[in-house]
């Protein structure tokens, strides 16, 4: 289904959006007897079949985890018939485990797993499928497809991509131009992801050279501490991408503090400050790059759907995917007025 708009273009999956997602199709046209849109049962905002749903994260210490958490719980709260049984969230692995486990114990409908370490959390997945709970795995994906029935999260190598696009173009017509990555943490793979996919798109610019990368660690303190290191070794550059915002409050600052407006950055992940600071345009920040943490509220349709045993209204299989990846649209001050409410604190 081709998307028409600049909104539609942040969930990737025809009918699976936070705001839209999984609701049934109507048409005044007559079905046809045998048909799939007849045969397929989607899933509607009218209540339906009881689902308890186990919901575990990692712990909610970033501004987009917490949302990734609300998100799931204002999703779930839509629906009278839904109960939620939420974690309290663990960035130790041992200890999430022992969380899905308590879940799986309590014999929930279905598992919603947002895993600390992906490859870590796997054989629990693979222990929930076992005992007849499917599992949907948000984000961070685990090692093996055998451990979850659908995986829905964000794009990290499209994230980079996508950032050095909007980079690219904004530099092109500028001779030996001279951009900076300030990444996240680097023993992560999400984060080699979005690095491999700015690295990939600056290809497509051969006037356009990366000249400098930090590594941070998703945290205001961090951001500031390692930005404060590459305008110390940068002089002169012409644009900064930057993974996350949460660590961008803290690159601000000490790009504040350098007192340094020669450049440009980019954002990423989609934080409501970002999305402000785009808006009012009196500061380097001129674009970020989503990941949005409205996914969590998309994991909750789907689990409803899979619980109830429906499939996707828009499409015509009577199951719901084995995966969906979102889109990492680029947020600028000409469509910010589109994407702040999807902006997290």
């Amino acid at each position: 289904m081709p998307v028409t708009s600049r909104r539609g273009l942040l969930f990737g999956a025809a009918a699976v959006s936070a705001g839209a997602a999984l609701t049934a199709c109507t048409s005044n046209e007559p079905k046809k007897a045998g048909t799939a849109a007849t045969t397929a049962a989607a899933a509607d905002d009218k209540p339906g079949t009881p689902v308890t749903i186990g919901f575990a994260g990692p712990q909610a210490d970033h501004g987009w985890l917490n949302a990734i958490n609300q998100n799931a719980k204002d999703r779930a709260a839509k629906y009278s018939e839904v109960t939620l049984e939420i974690t309290e969230g663990s960035n130790d692995t041992a200890a999430q485990i022992g969380q899905i486990q308590t879940l799986i114990n309590k014999k929930v409908d279905v598992l919603v797993i947002l895993p600390a370490d992906g490859k870590a959390l796997t054989q629990v997945g693979l222990q929930a499928m076992k005992a007849g709970i499917p599992v949907i795995n948000l984000d961070r994906i685990f090692a093996s497809p055998q451990a979850y029935r659908c995986w829905i999260g964000g794009d990290n190598y499209g994230m980079g991509l996508n950032a050095g696009r909007y980079i690219g173009e904004q530099l092109k017509d500028k001779p030996d131009a001279k951009v900076v990555e300030l990444a996240g943490i680097d023993n992560l793979e999400l984060t080699r992801q979005r690095t491999q996919g700015f690295d990939d798109a600056l290809k497509n610019y051969p006037n356009i050279k990366k000249v400098a990368r930090q590594a941070a660690e998703f945290t205001v303190e961090t951001g500031q501490a390692k930005m404060a290191q590459l305008l110390q070794a940068q002089k002169q550059f012409d644009a900064l991408w930057n993974h996350d915002d949460d660590q961008g409050v803290g690159a601000l600052r000490a790009i504040a503090q350098a007192g340094r407006d020669d450049f440009f950055m980019v954002g990423g992940a989609g934080s409501k400050a970002a999305m402000d600071a785009i808006k009012a345009d009196n500061g380097v920040l001129k674009a970020t790059v989503l990941y949005p943490p409205t996914m969590a509220a998309s994991a909750i349709d789907l689990a409803r759907a899979l619980g109830q045993k429906k499939g996707v209204s828009g499409m015509s299989e009577l199951e719901i995917p084995a995966s969906i990846t979102l889109y990492s649209a680029v947020v600028t001050k000409e469509n910010v007025d589109e994407y702040l409410p999807t902006g997290f604190i």
